[in-house]
């Protein structure tokens, strides 16, 4: 990267780092931080969500899985405070975008990376 280019999430955002990211967190993320992560990257899967809104979507699992961030991801009970934050932010913005379906896939998801069989219901967030 030249010192002129600029750290962005974007430039860092990839499925495959994203996967990587939500498994090694899994147990430290907490389960809205992954569910809320999923909803999101499976809204940015489909093909109906707009241009503009996937721009969002990128913005925020980017900054979820840039090495390094406003409060280091390692710090125990603070480290993903800043993630979640850019990820309710992109939820809010791109709330009119996400599908049930959407919804039902990331909780599957997170139910299979926490290691429970059955799945609870999306949290209140979703509501």
């Amino acid at each position: 990267m030249s010192p002129k280019q600029p750290l962005s999430a974007p430039r860092w955002y990839s499925a495959p780092r994203l996967w990587r990211t939500l498994i090694r967190a899994a147990a430290t993320a907490g389960r809205k931080t992954l569910l809320a992560a999923l909803t999101l990257f499976y809204c940015l899967q489909d093909r109906d969500t707009p241009p503009w809104a996937k721009g969002v979507i990128v913005g925020a699992l980017g900054y979820l899985v840039l090495p390094t961030d406003l409060i280091p991801d390692i710090i125990p009970g603070a480290g993903f405070t800043d993630d979640w934050g850019a990820i309710v932010a992109a939820l809010g913005t791109v709330a009119a975008y996400i599908k049930d379906e959407h919804k039902a896939k990331a909780s599957a998801q997170v139910g299979r990376l926490l290691g429970s069989p059955n799945p609870p219901p999306p949290p209140e967030f979703f509501e």
